[in-house]
């Protein structure tokens, strides 16, 4: 089998609450999405997506996604896709870099392979753990007041983990934690992610400040370094996202005790097959996991509902619904948040069939 042409689509996925603010003043009212179709000589397609959560966060942009496809896909025209580790390493021959250039490609390829193998997704990449497994809502950095009233509504949709957004003016951020813990219940989970919004100095004093409050600290300064110095300084449990990017700094991260969990973002790493292997070192050494993308629609919720339901139930932290916040859909058979938990589909592949009616013409296509 042979890869016989790469089409790029550009949509757009409005909010459903209108904007996403996160630390440093920013936000987002639209997310600007990509999906990739591969096309082979076989007559199978397969579907990828990638979705930066805007310029300002990572170091990705949705027009650089796009740019870095354009100039990626030639040189893969002949390979087979169904070759995941021999792809991966054409790719980073091709462009060093950018993953998340390469993720919707590789995410593709994933559904090819489920589609010859006639087999879901989930299955090979070790095997559906249970009916499904537990989400969490992101509250959106607004007033402490605000943020703690939207526990409610989130928690009448199911969820029982909540990811509060927080990297804002330290004192703040305090009243925000102490808000929105106060609306919490029996088994509920909260973490306050400041998205490397905090300098050092400012998280201490946080941590210290929430010592009491059963909360988890989210990747709290830019660096590995300051994160560490913080996890140093405070008992709560802690978790690390943004400078989790390979194999090496899961590694370094163990070896320094540096968090108890890791976010697990599927384009950040480069992909499905890179995001596996870093999924089954966690699972061999015991670090919990939280699996999802830096954002998306119908296909990225897909790709995350396979690596997550093929997860140890013990290891999996929580995951996310991507597909739930936006209000266009660009594929078909996406899972459907029911009762604030998810389940991978059982169709062969990742499940999903693009809506071309709202993708429209491709910005390109690569023959």
């Amino acid at each position: 089998m042979k890869i016989t042409s790469i089409a790029a689509y550009r949509v757009e996925l409005p909010l459903h609450e209108g904007s996403y603010k996160w630390s440093g003043g920013n936000s987002v009212d639209v997310f600007d999405s990509t999906v990739v179709v591969v096309s082979t000589d076989a007559g199978i397609s397969g579907y990828g997506e990638v979705c930066p959560l805007g310029p300002a966060y990572l170091a990705a942009y949705a027009n650089g996604a796009r740019t870095g496809l354009a100039e990626l896909a030639p040189g893969l025209i002949g390979q087979d896709p169904t070759e995941l580790g021999k792809l991966n390493r054409r790719m980073d021959q091709l462009m060093r870099g950018h993953p998340y250039v390469k993720s919707a490609i590789d995410m593709a390829c994933w559904d090819i392979l489920g589609k010859v193998a006639s087999q879901p997704v989930v299955t090979l990449l070790g095997g559906r753990n249970g009916d499904d497994f537990p989400l969490y809502r992101a509250i959106s950095q607004d007033t402490p007041e605000r943020m703690a009233s939207n526990v409610a509504g989130y928690r009448a949709q199911g969820y029982t983990k909540f990811q509060l957004k927080v990297g804002g003016q330290p004192d703040i951020d305090i009243q925000r934690i102490h808000a929105v813990a106060a609306e919490m219940q029996t088994g509920d989970v909260l973490v306050a992610d400041a998205n490397t919004g905090w300098r050092q100095h400012e998280a201490v004093r946080i941590a210290h400040a929430v010592r009491d409050v059963d909360v988890y600290i989210e990747q709290p300064c830019m660096s590995y370094e300051e994160c560490l110095a913080v996890r140093r300084h405070t008992d709560r449990p802690f978790v690390l996202d943004e400078v989790i990017d390979d194999l090496a700094m899961v590694l370094r991260g163990v070896s320094d005790q540096a968090m108890d969990v890791i976010n697990l973002k599927i384009s950040k790493v480069g992909g499905l097959t890179k995001a596996r292997q870093i999924r089954d070192l966690c699972v061999s050494l015991g670090i919990v996991m939280t699996i999802e993308d830096t954002w998306g629609g119908d296909i990225i919720t897909s790709a995350i509902a396979h690596l997550a339901h093929s997860t140890p139930p013990e290891l999996l932290f929580t995951a996310t619904d991507f597909n739930s916040y936006v209000t266009v859909s660009n594929a078909e058979g996406a899972p459907q948040r029911q009762n604030g938990r998810l389940a991978a589909s059982m169709a062969p592949g990742l499940g999903v069939t693009p809506r071309f009616e709202v993708l429209g013409s491709p910005v390109f296509e690569i023959r």
